[in-house]
């Protein structure tokens, strides 16, 4: 019998192979990643929210093309370029006939609100609440200084345009040919994550055009009523006040608030006959849009609860400034598509084991 015995020695803490320092470096290494990813969404908030505005872009140019492929049976490029040619001669056409008679207006609109503004302070006085036109007005700039740092870059009006124009030219870019953008991210995923990829896109694309369809359809409803119905009641500033409301239509809950204030104010101005007819021509379009309209298009696309987009909204500004606020609601509506398709190949898969 011999007295020597085997002694296999095992790798320690200090060695790279062992399990132990394998498992904690990956848990170390996921946190790092984690807090690196969330360091750059902070310093790259601007180009990433312009990003997302490219892409919300061209989803709308890619909802306009697929819808014109059913009646003109021509190549993609040709139908986009219809698209786009048609947008830019509406706008001109649009800008050309009213630009000059809207900048007066909108001079105007600015004394009427600022009168408007010290007449409630007033008024607020008289009821002694200590509330005056200044602490209106004050409030009212912080919350738009507040916005965010987003908007620092995009509140100057050579930002505004620069940025315009950058979104504007990177989502031509992406809607002349999506599919290569997609097949582009797809390649750098596993082989094995792919198809689940390519259906969380597909699913994405399909919820974004139908919900800025809806979007359109709202905003075009809400300006065109707006300003006919005004203009026939005889309340001041009918076309620029229906082009408000049509643009922040685009904001869902809180860009009804700002038109309808703004609606309200100068109605208001025109005498208590004037002011009510404008409040009830408010509350008729606000209605048809939103309980004929959005349940229609944009609800059954997205399923959104109204307090999530606002609760979405408030944070997103807060964070991003305008350009989160705007974005906020297509942000939302993504995570969701990704959430409920990361919990259907869940349950998939258990089933599968099972």
């Amino acid at each position: 019998m011999s007295d020597k015995h085997v002694h296999v020695e095992l790798p320690g803490p200090s060695e790279v192979r062992s399990p132990l320092v394998q498992q904690e470096l990956k848990r170390a290494g996921v946190w790092f990643a984690l807090a690196i990813a969330i360091a750059l969404v902070v310093l790259l908030a601007q180009p990433l929210m312009l990003v997302m505005g490219a892409l919300v872009l061209a989803t709308m140019m890619d909802g306009g093309t697929r819808l014109l492929g059913r009646i003109l049976p021509i190549g993609r490029g040709w139908r986009l370029a219809i698209v786009l040619l048609g947008a830019v001669a509406f706008l001109a056409y649009t800008f050309y006939l009213t630009g000059s008679s809207l900048a007066q207006q909108a001079q105007a609109m600015r004394g009427i609100v600022e009168a408007q503004v010290a007449r409630i302070g007033g008024w607020m006085q008289q009821l002694g609440i200590t509330t005056t036109p200044d602490d209106l007005k004050g409030l009212a700039q912080q919350a738009m200084s507040s916005m965010g740092r987003v908007t620092a870059a995009v509140g100057t009006a050579v930002g505004a345009i620069t940025s315009g124009v950058m979104m504007l030219v990177l989502a031509i870019f992406i809607a002349v040919e999506p599919k290569l953008y997609e097949r582009g991210v797809a390649w750098m995923l596993p082989m094995e994550k792919r198809a689940h990829f390519y259906a969380i896109a597909d699913k994405m694309g399909w919820t974004l055009r139908r919900l800025m369809f809806g979007r359109i359809i709202g905003m075009t409803v809400e300006g065109v009523g707006v300003w006919l119905f005004l203009w026939a009641g005889g309340v001041p500033m009918a076309g620029l006040l229906g082009i408000l409301t049509g643009l922040f239509a685009f904001l869902p809950n809180i860009g009804s608030i700002i038109s309808g204030v703004l609606i309200i104010l100068v109605g208001f101005s025109g005498g208590m006959h004037t002011g009510l007819y404008a409040f009830g021509v408010y509350m008729a379009v606000q209605i048809v849009d939103g309980y004929l309209i959005v349940p229609m298009v944009a609800k059954r696309a997205t399923d959104l609860a109204p307090a999530l987009v606002l609760g979405a909204q408030i944070l997103f500004g807060a964070l991003f400034g305008i350009m989160g606020l705007f974005l906020a609601d297509p942000i939302v509506a993504m995570i969701k598509v990704y959430l409920e398709e990361r919990s259907k190949a869940l349950a998939t898969k258990q089933i599968v084991r099972e």
